[in-house]
């Protein structure tokens, strides 16, 4: 098992990085986020890796977090979701955003990823229940019931899009305490929302 690559980063391709490790070059596919934080070519890198062997192939993921990794072994555990389906929800949601669209359910934010259709999304919500933590809240659940569902619900039919939604909502919660009524919580999200 190859858990990690350190070494040159010789290229840099669309979907993929080739890391130069003592002269032999390691093609290392990673996500649309990874890629952009990896540094600049001949640059030193460091890569947590997955290996993925298959009957006809032996593919290298890397990530530059071991939650991003975590969160891609999550993904790959359910069915239908391959490695490369699993990047390209990890290039579109960050590990933060996908723990907490799963904790609420959202399908829709799940299934923004290019390939994931409304079964398969809902069946990521499902199967990953409980699986994921949302390290952005230091371990408080997301919000998923009362006057912050609403509030959620109230900011989407205002046409945020789910991730800036929840983003808001949770941060107003944050600031005023899970008992806080729905009219102060969109007040406050709305105020978070437009900064």
């Amino acid at each position: 098992m190859i858990a990690r690559l350190s070494g040159i980063l010789a290229e840099v391709s669309a979907d993929s990085a080739v890391i130069d490790v003592a002269g032999v070059g390691y093609q290392v596919h990673c996500s649309s986020r990874t890629l952009e934080a990896i540094g600049p070519t001949g640059g030193e890198v460091l890569l947590l890796t997955e290996l993925q062997v298959r009957e006809d192939a032996w593919t290298l993921f890397g990530f530059g977090s071991a939650i991003e990794r975590d969160s891609f072994r999550a993904l790959t555990s359910v069915q239908g979701v391959g490695g490369r389906l699993a990047l390209a929800i990890l290039s579109v949601l960050s590990p933060d955003e996908l723990a907490r669209a799963v904790s609420q359910s959202d399908k829709a934010m799940i299934g923004r990823a290019n390939g994931v259709g409304p079964k398969l999304a809902a069946r990521i919500a499902n199967e990953l229940q409980g699986k994921l933590g949302v390290p952005g809240l230091a371990g408080a659940p997301a919000p998923r019931a009362g006057a912050a569902a609403d509030a959620l619900s109230a900011l989407a039919n205002l046409g945020f899009k789910p991730a800036e939604a929840s983003a808001a909502v949770n941060a107003a919660q944050d600031e005023l305490g899970v008992e806080a009524g729905l009219d102060a919580l969109v007040r406050l999200a709305l105020r978070k929302a437009a900064k």
